[in-house]
């Protein structure tokens, strides 16, 4: 049997390993607790850094978007630079009275070229759209007529060009700045001072706003593609239109119409990249456009 002694120094050692797990329990332990400490750091200053990052990106964005260029643009029958940045063309909403009473009175100007101006009244807006081709000496150009959105001035243009108005009339005026990108043709005349004899008013987008809303001042998106009317103020659109062929900003005083297909659009494409005669960003195109016909499909 062991004796007393022999148990005390068994006791002692178990005791001493007691001790020493206990230890390498309590270094595991405060081990932990430093590399938790450590974790939750880590991903604390993730969070804060993602949060300063998140509010930097929109401070950025809402400065981008607040940066207003110094100069504005002005309609297409005149001087043109750089609007401020904005939204594009409003939602449609149909009114009450859209397309029951289209008038065409006679305007100041003399008809350029002997025209009967198209019936007036009530003019259906169905069907919505009307296709129809545009020839010129460049290419073709597959136009989409909106009905449903701008009746009268489809009305008007679709009688011009079933009478011939536009056969062998030239496009008179190119721009390529930044801000306004279009091709400008329905002059006979070619210096941008002719007309039907009559005028109209304004449809899509200018009746979205109420009379003399601020909005009508403030340059809105057209869209590449859109076909629209060019006029000399409100209530005075003839038989001059632009087709866009980059986004450009103009105030929403120019009846949106229709839109160009990808074939007309790569006509277009093709007379800017041209540029314009003499090398200005506005005047007649290097290359001239003759405009053979506009049928209706």
């Amino acid at each position: 049997m062991p004796t007393n002694e022999q148990r005390r120094a068994t006791a002692k050692r178990k005791l001493e390993r007691q001790l020493e797990r206990r230890a390498q329990q309590e270094k595991r332990r405060q081990l932990f607790v430093v590399i938790g400490g450590v974790v939750a750091i880590v991903v604390a200053a993730a969070l804060v850094a993602t949060f300063v990052l998140t509010n930097k990106d929109d401070k950025t964005t809402a400065s981008a978007s607040s940066s207003v260029p110094s100069s504005a643009s002005t309609d297409p029958n005149g001087p043109i630079a750089p609007p401020p940045p904005t939204g594009g063309l409003p939602a449609f909403k149909p009114g009450a009275n859209l397309g029951a009473n289209c008038q065409y009175p006679a305007s100041p100007e003399p008809a350029s070229k002997k025209v009967d101006p198209p019936h007036s009244g009530k003019v259906p807006t169905t069907p919505p759209t009307v296709s129809a081709s545009m020839s010129t000496n460049q290419g073709n150009l597959g136009l989409v007529l909106d009905n449903a959105k701008a009746p009268c001035t489809v009305n008007s243009f679709a009688s011009l060009a079933q009478k011939g108005f536009f056969d062998n009339t030239p496009c008179h005026r190119l721009t390529t700045s930044p801000s306004l990108a279009v091709l400008q043709c329905g002059d006979p005349t070619g210096n941008g001072t002719g007309g039907p004899g009559y005028q109209f008013a304004n449809e899509y987008p200018t009746d979205q706003y109420p009379p003399n809303d601020p909005g009508l001042q403030q340059p809105v998106v057209y869209p590449r593609g859109t076909l629209a009317m060019a006029n000399a103020g409100p209530g005075t659109n003839g038989s001059q239109f632009f087709l866009v062929y980059k986004d450009s900003q103009l105030p929403p005083n120019y009846t949106a119409f229709g839109t160009i297909d990808a074939t007309g659009l790569a006509t277009l494409d093709k007379i800017a990249a041209a540029g314009v005669a003499g090398g200005d960003q506005d005047g007649k195109p290097a290359t001239g456009v003759q405009v053979k016909s506009i049928l209706l499909d």
